[in-house]
């Protein structure tokens, strides 16, 4: 009689190890795996393709880690991950691969629907996600978002005679969460700071209505990382953030760029 095959192989991950010497961080990277995500208690989870890197502590004395269950952890039947709830996913990670810290990234691209401003029509626009979750030994969560927006250049506003040029612009914020936050309001906040947010389409009411308010809302790249620090400093649900904005000038053959950081968890 045959015995099951998990009782004839040997787990070699679980044999000692002689050298005590823990690693600070063993697993996967650059898995892509579709999962359920939900960006809001108030819309329905989602279809996402995502970039996985997932990581726990190895103790001085386990030779291994279990590689397959950070896979398996993504087959969990009804898995729908979302920021208010990879505290809860975080622990059953470290509770399967038997850790004290661990972390897991996503990256994915999340689409939110937008109406234009006039029209009222709808359409799709994608922004860059990532969601970086540690465990050490507290929990915290961080966000990252590319948002992309409109910026018209103030000089150029104040000098021509005929108009202003602008150009599309990249704010990329990194903000730690320490409060429920949804990702719409995340993205909302941020573009409401810019000269003026982009739309996926827009009819000719809603082209007119977008080049005159960012007419009449020139930012410099200064100006707005400044806005945008200035609202995440009004924003509970922030501690610390990274601010960053670069833009694609459409006068030059190179961009402008700038960065700042704040936060109540600063000194």
């Amino acid at each position: 009689m045959n015995l099951p095959l998990h009782i004839q192989l040997e787990d070699v991950q679980n044999t000692p190890d002689q050298r005590c010497l823990p690693i600070d961080r063993v697993g996967i990277k650059s898995l892509r795996y579709p999962v359920l995500f939900q960006a809001s208690a108030t819309e329905s989870p989602i279809r996402v393709v995502a970039d996985f890197n997932m990581y726990v502590q190895l103790a001085h004395d386990v030779k291994g880690t279990h590689m397959s269950r950070f896979v398996e952890l993504l087959e969990t039947p009804d898995l729908v991950i979302s920021p208010d709830t990879l505290s809860d996913f975080m622990q059953q990670m470290l509770a399967l691969l038997e850790a004290q810290s661990g972390q897991l990234e996503m990256q994915f691209a999340y689409f939110m629907r937008k109406s234009a401003p006039i029209s009222g029509v709808s359409s799709m626009m994608d922004y860059q996600v990532s969601l970086i979750a540690n465990v050490d030994p507290e929990f915290s969560l961080t966000a990252k978002i590319a948002i992309p927006v409109t910026s018209l250049c103030p000089c150029s506003k104040k000098i021509a005679e005929y108009g202003a040029h602008n150009q599309r612009s990249l704010v990329t914020i990194s903000v730690e969460l320490i409060e429920q936050m949804s990702l719409p309001e995340l993205i909302t906040l941020i573009e409401s700071q810019a000269s003026s947010q982009l739309y996926g389409l827009l009819k000719r009411p809603d082209e007119k209505y977008v080049t005159e308010y960012a007419y009449d809302n020139p930012k410099f790249v200064e100006d707005l990382v400044r806005d945008v620090a200035a609202s995440l400093n009004q924003c509970a649900a922030v501690d610390r953030y990274v601010v960053e904005c670069e833009n694609f000038e459409s006068i030059h053959n190179h961009s402008a760029y700038a960065m700042l950081q704040g936060g109540r968890g600063r000194s």
